[in-house]
């Protein structure tokens, strides 16, 4: 194991989140002797994977498996209650543990099942794609999605470490690392410039795993919600920020019925933030372009179809960052400066809307 960058996530119970490459000591030594099982939870696309590394825990704590669905079709509480059945089963206490091993709605879907059962066991999350590393397996908020919208149900729940280890990423199909960078590209839209310098410098090798930019821009996107969520745990202040583009975002996953991945219905999000902001007389043309420039030299999504915005707005209003009829943005007034826009008016929210409609 090389030795990883540590970022600290302070407050009450204080975790790292590690970054580097051949970690798997680095898992080891965040369950503790205490440890007697842990249950991997794991998609189909890393059967394999999940086997291996139960075979490298095997020789300290007795491993798990549980596969469950790609992509959001995990986020189910049918899903959830297999997971449950299976601790259960296994007789799993309240010195054991629970490990998310996969995507970001994996690592949502884990840390849930740790929170709930026996009200909380310890976790550990490993993602493997750049969203779970960069935002979903950092900062504690784990969940399920329902019929009326995503993540309504979960919890706050600290894990014992966040594992990002860079070797998963080497084999990932690029269009998998490009959805994830548009977390990446809201860190540096919302707070870190620097993240925006190093994608218009050259896009191709900042998102290459195997680069020190990718590395760079990855570490500085995740000292970010670390930074956030240290000071913000329960999304009461400050941790608003890191739903830029996210309130459209989340409409369209679930107009599109979780068919799309989450940085492509993000990247249209923050396009429509931006233009929200424009015409609300907050951000100027320049940073709107550059939202253009930067997530389309990424290859990301930036227009939706102008017909389904009636169904969209309805999502957006049963949204959890809605106040009750009213709804909240997280926009721009500059680069790196976001604020809060608190009911928008309908006609406003429309014209910002055929900025991107397709």
């Amino acid at each position: 194991m090389t030795e990883p960058t540590r970022i600290p996530v302070r407050g009450t119970d204080p975790y790292d989140v590690l970054v580097g490459r051949g970690l798997t000591g680095a898992i080891r030594d965040a369950l503790g002797p205490g440890v007697r099982k842990l249950l991997i939870i794991h998609q189909p696309t890393l059967a394999v994977r999940a086997e291996a590394l139960r075979e490298e825990l095997a020789g300290s704590v007795e491993v798990l498996l549980a596969e469950v669905p790609d992509g959001e079709s995990a986020k189910r509480v049918e899903v959830a209650a297999f997971c449950w059945q299976v601790l259960g089963q296994a007789d799993f206490t309240r010195s054991d543990a629970v490990l998310g091993f996969g995507g970001g709605a994996v690592t949502d879907l884990a840390g849930f099942v740790a929170a709930t059962w026996l009200r909380g066991v310890a976790l550990v999350q490993v993602p493997t794609t750049v969203l779970g590393m960069v935002d979903a397996a950092v900062g504690g908020k784990t969940g399920i999605n329902t019929a009326e919208g995503k993540n309504l149900v979960g919890a706050f729940y600290h894990p014992k470490a966040v594992v990002a280890d860079l070797e998963h990423l080497d084999g990932l199909p690029r269009n998998e690392i490009l959805a994830g960078f548009a977390e990446v590209a809201k860190c540096g839209f919302i707070a870190v410039p620097e993240i925006l310098d190093l994608i218009e410098a050259d896009a191709d090798r900042v998102t290459d795993p195997t680069a020190p930019e990718f590395r760079r821009v990855i570490e500085l996107s995740i000292g970010l919600k670390a930074d956030v969520v240290s000071e913000d745990f329960k999304e009461a202040g400050r941790r608003e920020i890191l739903n830029y583009g996210h309130t459209l975002g989340h409409a369209i996953e679930h107009a599109e019925r979780y068919q799309w991945r989450h940085g492509a219905a993000v990247s249209v999000g923050m396009v429509y933030a931006a233009e929200l902001a424009r015409l609300a007389g907050r951000l100027g043309d320049a940073a709107v372009d550059r939202h253009r420039s930067v997530l389309g030299s990424l290859g990301l999504p930036m227009e939706y179809p102008l017909g389904r915005w009636n169904s969209l707005l309805a999502t957006m209003r049963r949204d959890k960052k809605a106040r009750g009829s009213m709804l909240r943005f997280i926009v721009l007034d500059a680069i790196a400066k976001p604020t809060v826009l608190q009911g928008p008016e309908d006609a406003l929210l429309f014209a910002a809307y055929q900025e991107i409609a397709s």
